[in-house]
């Protein structure tokens, strides 16, 4: 059971299906295309709510630094930078860039998730 927890900033985002994606750092059990994603914010706390569910159709490296985005060994170029950003809830490349240092510093290795028909619910 593959269960995502989500910063509250991101929620709404994941709920309503315009968030299908996420950057993580790797896993000891990594994800694959296939499994059944359970999305959660505030999970381990008393205000844990379910955001819904979605089929893993993509896992792919990732690298995230100042001027950089290499995906799946691919670097990606300043609108293709933006445009993944955007998709994952940020304004723009150095907002995610910033976002990333902040929280894990730079470079970040990590995975990109993505997913497909997520659902809402709160259980």
């Amino acid at each position: 059971m593959p269960a995502l927890n989500f910063n509250l900033r991101f929620a709404d985002a994941v709920e309503n299906g315009t968030k299908a994606q996420t950057i993580r750092a790797p896993r000891k059990r990594p994800f694959k295309v296939g499994d059944t994603l359970y999305l959660y914010t505030g999970m381990r706390t008393k205000w844990c709510r379910k955001l819904g569910e979605g089929q893993c159709v993509g896992v792919c490296p990732i690298i995230i630094d100042w001027n950089d985005l290499i995906v799946d060994g691919v670097e990606w170029y300043k609108a293709a930078a933006h445009e993944m950003a955007n998709q994952d809830g940020f304004a723009n490349y150095e907002e995610m860039a910033d976002w990333f240092n902040l929280h894990h510093g730079l470079p970040f290795t990590g995975v990109l998730i993505q997913w497909a028909e997520s659902k809402g619910g709160s259980d």
